[in-house]
């Protein structure tokens, strides 16, 4: 009788033990799958269009966007039980551009399971910036950075975040065109402190659906990057007053306004 209890009970443990539970349904974190992260830009609750749309910030200035690139590094996600996983570094470099279609989604492979929150660091960490030149592959090759124009070789340092366009409240530039440029970058100094222009972002998604990383189903995380939380801020900035931001202290409250851009639409599963 002790011999069929013992296997109902057995039986009872198996089926009310759902593998759902699991942060990873083989036990094995070393079995990986591709998480999707897809940076949608907008302005307010427009689609942002180069050349063609025009927008207003808060201040009532109305201008165009031309050029948008920024750097998504250092990728990591937390699953729903609130174990952390980090991306390779090697693995974890991108460069988003909104001329470039397939550069808005940032493709990283990571544990099955479900994952709650999401963390990069808009710009290049310091380490990465200052490290031997022949490490710095792909997006990070300088080389190729200055062929996108997101390389510093005056200053041996990434340009983290890149909007140019035009406004008429902006200087007319010798060919006439009246131009604004904002090109943040500044990771905290090499031999000596500067400008430290590095912002992590974490996404919360449990509000709009956490991601659910399987074999042979790819999750995309999609989140949208509104152009006009870079103006509208703690700090709103004016075109007018500041038609080109560089390697300024004024860079500063910018990146501060830019690392606000984001924020979790929905998860396609």
């Amino acid at each position: 009788m002790r011999y069929y209890i013992q296997i109902f009970l057995a039986a009872l443990l198996a089926t009310g033990c759902s593998k759902d539970e699991k942060v990873n349904p083989s036990g094995d974190d070393s079995v990986k799958s591709t998480l999707s992260i897809q940076f949608d830009n907008i302005a307010g609750e427009r689609n942002l269009q180069l050349g063609t749309g025009v927008y207003t910030n808060a201040l009532g200035e109305q201008f165009k966007v031309d050029l948008l690139k920024y750097y998504i590094t250092n990728i990591k996600v937390k699953n729903v039980q609130g174990v952390e996983y980090t991306v390779p570094k090697d693995s974890s470099y991108f460069l988003v551009s909104e001329a470039d279609a397939a550069s808005q989604f940032v493709k990283v492979r990571v544990p099955e399971g479900e994952y709650a929150s999401l963390t990069f660091i808009l710009g290049v960490d310091s380490l990465s910036s200052v490290m031997d030149v022949s490490k710095r592959t792909g997006v990070l090759d300088p080389s190729g950075g200055m062929d996108e124009g997101m390389y510093w070789e005056w200053n041996m340092g990434y340009i983290f975040f890149k909007m140019e366009g035009t406004s008429d409240l902006a200087p007319a530039d010798p060919s006439g065109r009246r131009k604004f440029r904002y090109h943040i970058g500044g990771f905290g100094g090499y031999s000596a402190p500067t400008i430290n222009n590095i912002k992590s972002v974490t996404i919360d998604l449990t509000k709009a659906g956490v991601a659910k990383v399987r074999a042979g189903r790819e999750a995309n995380v999609h989140l949208m990057v509104d152009i006009l939380k870079m103006f509208n801020g703690a700090t709103n900035v004016s075109i007018a007053k500041y038609p080109t931001v560089m390697f300024s202290d004024f860079s500063t409250k910018i990146a501060a306004n830019y690392a606000q851009m984001f924020y979790h639409d929905h998860t396609e599963n």
